[in-house]
């Protein structure tokens, strides 16, 4: 399977090996250099987007971020999304719910931090952590987290018909791999505030989580709203596969820069004369 290539309804995330890189033949430097290239397509593809929307455009980008803990979404918000015009940008990291989010039902809080028009939106963790953790941790009965794979599809439609095109990414890490992550963290002093105790409480079972993931992508990838797979043993890999979606989200989207409402050429004249 092509690591930019929507996960179908026959998914296996046993299939995805999380040290590859498919679709990139370099190194780090080699990806590094990619990603800088890049990011001045991308940062001026944002700039147009944004500007489309002050007069009237209504398009917009929703990136997804998934992954189980150390997979290295912090570094596609600093390396990827950071290369573009913060006022372009809406970022929002969802934890677990406050009592008043409870008393609601489980899109209340995500609708609230929906993209403007003209803007990237970027959900740390999002509205799957109610059929990932809630399966895993029985948070909910599984009646329901069986209903709100139906519920997410409709959500999702709802959006893409007003404009948004969504891009949801699962980083992928193997065990290992976050076992050395997480070792990194208690070795260094300066990385211990990122270090959380039930982290490895969650480690604990990774088995389910892999579960709960491969159900939850099958379940809710479609043609309008895919789910991609991203092996992210290799950070740099990750960020340049990320901004490779995004960047082929605005080519499809071509947004175009505005049209001046007033004469051009007689402004000038009165600049001049100014």
């Amino acid at each position: 399977m092509s690591t930019l290539t929507p996960v179908t309804a026959d998914f296996e995330l046993a299939g995805i090996d999380p040290s590859s890189t498919p679709e990139f033949d370099g190194d780090k430097k080699d990806a590094e250099k990619a990603l800088a290239k890049n990011g001045e397509k991308l940062a001026a593809l944002q700039e147009r987007l944004f500007a489309e929307s002050k007069f009237g455009g209504e398009r917009r980008v929703l990136l997804v971020l998934q992954a189980m803990d150390t997979a290295g979404k912090g570094g596609i918000l600093r390396h990827v999304i950071g290369g573009v015009d913060p006022q372009g940008v809406q970022i929002h990291a969802f934890k677990a719910p406050t009592d008043e989010e409870k008393s609601h039902d489980f899109l209340w809080r995500i609708r609230k931090e929906l993209p403007e028009a003209g803007f990237i939106g970027v959900f740390d963790r999002s509205h799957y952590e109610d059929v990932l953790i809630h399966r895993v941790r029985g948070f909910s009965m599984p009646e329901t987290v069986e209903e709100r794979y139906g519920i997410i599809q409709k959500f999702e439609e709802e959006l893409v018909a007003n404009g948004t095109v969504i891009i949801k990414v699962m980083l992928h890490i193997s065990a290992d791999e976050q076992k050395e992550r997480l070792q990194e963290r208690l070795d260094r002093p300066e990385k211990h505030w990122k270090y959380n105790p039930g982290d490895v409480d969650e480690r604990l079972l990774w088995a389910e989580y892999q579960e709960a993931y491969e159900i939850a992508l099958r379940r809710t990838t479609t043609e309008s709203a895919p789910w991609y797979v991203i092996p992210a043993n290799h950070k740099w890999y990750a960020r340049w596969a990320v901004q490779q979606l995004l960047l082929d989200a605005l080519e499809r989207i071509d947004p175009q820069w505005p049209s001046a409402d007033y004469d051009v050429e007689a402004e000038k004249v009165r600049l001049a004369d100014s």
